[in-house]
């Protein structure tokens, strides 16, 4: 294995988190047509800011969905291939390649968050309890990619440098 079982857990986690909370909403709101569990607040977060938490309207907004695919699917999809990627890093002899492939996807990832909060906040004006937590997912995740395979990378790339020669005099 090319991480730890810790580190493995750790990056696994969120992952698995983050499936969860589109797994929830793709079942509860889109398959059973029913509202989310935990998901409506009778009165806004900051009382003069208008902004609620309130799933339904996230989620019937017209930015919930990308060429008639809802958000939640592609979130799925993509905690699913960044479970695949972690597994496949550590297990992998091909791992400096792999762990490439990991930096990019989570930049996707933490690149699209930013827009969706915005849509949340500024736009639909409500908050999202499953879509938050996805988000903190996919923030939490790419902090701990960064630092646990950033620094192993590190070490590893330091490994393999060619030893300077001793000096002849």
């Amino acid at each position: 294995m090319n991480i730890s079982k810790a580190r493995f857990a750790a990056l696994i986690a969120m992952s698995i988190v983050g499936m969860a909370s589109s797994f929830m909403v793709l079942y509860t709101w889109y398959l059973l047509r029913r509202p989310l569990p935990i998901c409506t607040a009778p009165a806004s977060l900051v009382p003069s800011s208008g902004i609620t938490i309130n799933c339904a309207a996230v989620l019937s907004s017209p930015y919930s969905e990308v060429g008639g695919v809802p958000l939640d699917a592609l979130a799925a999809a993509w905690f699913i291939i960044n479970a695949a990627l972690v597994t496949w890093y550590s297990v992998s002899s091909r791992a400096s390649s792999i762990l490439k492939a990991i930096m990019g996807w989570r930049f996707i990832g933490i690149a699209i968050v930013p827009y969706l909060i915005y849509i949340e906040l500024a736009v639909v004006r409500a908050i999202c309890v499953y879509c938050t937590i996805m988000h903190a997912a996919i923030i939490i995740d790419f902090i701990l990619v960064t630092v646990l395979l950033g620094r192993s990378g590190k070490r590893k790339n330091a490994a393999e440098l060619p030893r300077p020669r001793d000096r002849q005099v």
